[in-house]
């Protein structure tokens, strides 16, 4: 992690991830509905790829932009994710994407980041880019940490 996030003391949701990306636990029913393969993961900072294609299209028969979001929130809630003391959970404050290119058929790459980390906020963002390293997108996040009642069963 960056030198302003701090590793958790125990690391569960840590371990979990690393276990999806052994393949030794399933992804996420999001992720196996849309197709989302997490790559890489390390504390504060994952990695989760697309292959899109025509499946994925909007009307005008681009990426539809819901989708960028999905992958990148993916991301991001997974790199908040490995922050997180065992009993601890989050949840997303919001979500602010800006896209810069349409995408027709392509391998994307979503890298989520901690940026800053409190006791209670996280700051996230995610570069998604295509197959040939252009910024196909730029997504923020805000997450609460949640503990107690309020993370019980999440």
């Amino acid at each position: 992690m960056n030198g302003r996030v701090s590793a958790p003391k125990t690391t569960r949701h840590l371990q979990d991830l690393q276990r999806i990306l052994r393949g030794e636990a399933p992804p996420p029913p999001i992720a196996q509905l849309l197709g989302l393969l997490l790559t890489s993961v390390e504390p504060g900072r994952v990695v989760i790829e697309l292959d899109a294609s025509v499946r994925h299209a909007n009307p005008m028969g681009t990426l539809h932009g819901g989708v960028i979001c999905d992958l990148s929130d993916l991301a991001m809630g997974a790199s908040m994710a490995t922050t997180l003391e065992d009993e601890e959970s989050f949840t997303t404050l919001d979500l602010t994407s800006k896209f810069f290119k349409p995408i027709w058929n392509a391998r994307l790459r979503a890298t989520g980041r901690v940026v800053k980390r409190t006791r209670t906020l996280g700051l996230i963002e995610c570069d998604v880019e295509d197959d040939k390293g252009s910024l196909v997108a730029k997504v923020f996040s805000s997450c609460m940490v949640l503990r107690g009642d309020e993370a019980r069963g999440r």
